[in-house]
């Protein structure tokens, strides 16, 4: 049994017009025992339906204009099931690309009943969000739901929090296991077998001089620490706050040779830190570093092109002027991913978007009720809406 707060089930509970004020008090109140099971393939995630009479009544009494849940997974079930037990609209927002994931934790056999399911839930949904556009060309190529209902959810970054005035020589010692002149690179992020970060081992091989800190967990980290024995490497564990902002800020370059990120929040808070970002030309991340804007706020590298990302790499470690200059182009760039504007934007554009779909899915649903009581009742003026 864990102890969760619907918030992490019903993620957001907006009006279509403006964010409901007592939204915030009414999580704080509304905690609830509920079952839980570990992830098969990853023990350290509790899974849960996380759906109960007293739950469905809660959000009832609560009213939401809509609901946005986070896909996929199984809480997104219970939230799909209070939708339509209340007759409200739900956004799903497409996070993490499961069928990527599958083949390197479990049975690849499991692609295909995964699509099933993630068709299933987004079909049922009346808006998918997605984080970046290649995501959104996949779900397109699978046929998960119609593509005029997936829309781009352009995330922001807290520019406040991740700024490069968090520069800290101590946190850079730390990092750098007492070696603060030597250049650092820094990776943040859950430390998964998908995350390509057996990579960053060949950039360390070719890099005697550098030094590199893993910032976070997961369950490869005691392998990658077995696989860098030996070398100038540093696992810090999970870091949040400003021991996370200084971690940023702190580090030469920040390198991510994951291929399967929808987006890659931690590039964009990289960059917001001021410091250049070596990413992979994969999945969300051309969406942060634009072809057009390869070489001035970051760069690009193929995937799995070890020469090709040495040759991004090393000029930025070795030349403190490169370094700062593209350093100061990314943090102007990620000034535009304002907080403030996306919200904005989900709200006054995406969740506007599925009210709409709702109500013309409704409307149909109701037109041939509206046709048989015109004839069983001609002279009476029936509305359903």
């Amino acid at each position: 049994m864990v102890h969760l707060c619907l918030c992490t089930f019903l993620q957001l509970f907006v009006s279509a017009f403006g964010l409901k004020t007592d939204l915030f008090f009414w999580i704080l109140n509304f905690f609830h025992h509920i079952y839980s099971f570990p992830c098969p393939w990853y023990q350290k995630v509790p899974l849960s339906l996380a759906l109960s009479p007293r739950i469905i009544s809660e959000v009832a009494r609560f009213k939401p204009d809509i609901i946005h849940a986070s896909s996929p997974g199984i809480m997104v079930f219970g939230a799909l099931i209070i939708a339509k037990l209340l007759c409200v609209p739900i956004v799903m927002s497409y996070h993490t690309h499961v069928p990527v994931y599958i083949p390197r934790y479990t049975f690849s056999w499991l692609v295909k009943p995964m699509w099933l399911v993630i068709k299933f839930l987004h079909r049922a949904a009346d808006l998918t969000l997605v984080p970046s556009v290649a995501i959104g060309k996949d779900l397109e190529a699978a046929r998960v739901t119609a593509a005029n209902k997936i829309r781009i959810w352009k995330k922001g970054v807290d520019s406040e929090s991740f700024h490069p005035r968090f520069r800290s020589s101590e946190m850079r010692w730390r990092l750098s296991n007492g070696e603060p002149d030597k250049p650092l690179i820094v990776h943040v992020g859950r430390l998964g077998v998908e995350k390509s970060l057996d990579f960053l081992k060949r950039v360390m091989d070719r890099l005697p001089e550098a030094r590199i800190a893993f910032i976070g967990d997961g369950p490869y980290r005691e392998e990658l620490e077995k696989m860098f024995t030996g070398m100038p490497a540093v696992f810090t564990g999970m870091l949040l706050g400003e021991e996370l902002s200084q971690a940023y800020a702190s580090g030469d370059v920040f390198v991510m040779p994951s291929e399967s990120e929808t987006l890659g929040l931690v590039v964009l808070e990289a960059m917001s830190s001021g410091i250049p970002v070596v990413g992979v030309r994969a999945g969300g991340i051309p969406d942060i570093i634009p072809e057009d804007q390869d070489g001035k706020i970051g760069y690009l590298f193929n995937p799995g092109d070890l020469d090709d990302c040495l040759s991004k790499l090393e000029p930025l470690l070795y030349n403190q002027e490169l370094r700062e200059t593209m350093g100061q182009a990314a943090r102007q760039e990620m000034e535009k991913y304002d907080w403030r504007a996306a919200t904005r934007t989900i709200r006054n554009e995406q969740y506007n978007a599925a009210i709409w779909f709702w109500r013309k899915k409704r409307a149909q649903l109701l037109r041939p009720i509206q046709w048989l009581a015109k004839r069983i009742f001609p002279s009476a003026e029936v509305n359903y809406s």
